[in-house]
């Protein structure tokens, strides 16, 4: 199973603190939206506006009037957050991070140049630095008999704790469109998930995602 330091560069996101001494990464999902508060509190009002209780927004973020914001919520410079784009709370959007129309967000790390930006759910997942989510792709975060979500790699198998725990992607991987990421998915740095997967499992680093029964691996 891949670590938080092999999927991810942590130097990529405003959020690197929240996974200091964890090894995988859905341990911080439970902490981020104190760690945002705490966060948030530090940031300076010459380079964060403060427009609502627990929102932070980049001066030089662009904001569409139609997109709701609750907090607590970190909206980091450069991001786009589009047309009636929906962020329920908990989330960090990174540096030039897109979020785009009629996207929802809920407990979620989008780390710097992040793209989600046609009709997307992200809930209780973490999308590394350049990570793109195609039109109509969605991570599903709870299991369908509600049980606690459990990591599977091959014969490994990890208890996450958490009835919650949508997809954790890696820097770089391309998600085709209308894919679905099933509860505890994790996709390696510079994979690609071919469009109307359904996905579920450790897929490995630099892979080609065809069918659950195919899965190349990039020369």
């Amino acid at each position: 199973m891949m670590t938080i330091a092999e999927l991810f560069h942590l130097e990529d996101t405003i959020a690197a603190p929240l996974f200091e001494g964890k090894t995988y990464p859905w341990e911080v999902l439970g902490e981020l939206s104190d760690f945002i508060l705490r966060l948030g509190a530090t940031l300076s009002l010459e380079e964060f506006d403060h427009p609502s209780e627990d929102v932070w927004i980049a001066k030089d973020a662009k904001v569409f009037p139609s997109a709701y914001i609750g907090g607590p919520c970190i909206i980091d410079h450069g991001a786009e957050i589009r047309h009636c784009a929906f962020i329920r709370g908990s989330a960090i959007v990174g540096k030039k991070a897109v979020v785009g129309n009629s996207v929802e967000l809920k407990n979620v790390v989008l780390f710097d140049y992040v793209q989600t930006p046609h009709y997307n759910y992200v809930g209780d997942s973490i999308l590394g630095s350049h990570a793109h989510m195609g039109a109509g792709s969605i991570t599903s975060n709870v299991k369908s008999d509600k049980t606690l979500v459990v990591v599977k790699d091959g014969q490994e198998q990890i208890p996450t704790g958490r009835k919650k725990v949508g997809a954790l992607l890696g820097d770089y991987v391309e998600v085709g469109c209308n894919s679905v990421l099933n509860p505890g998915t994790v996709i390696g740095p510079h994979s690609m998930i071919y469009p109307t997967s359904s996905v579920r499992g450790v897929i490995p680093p630099n892979a080609i995602y065809k069918d659950q029964d195919t899965i190349i691996i990039k020369k």
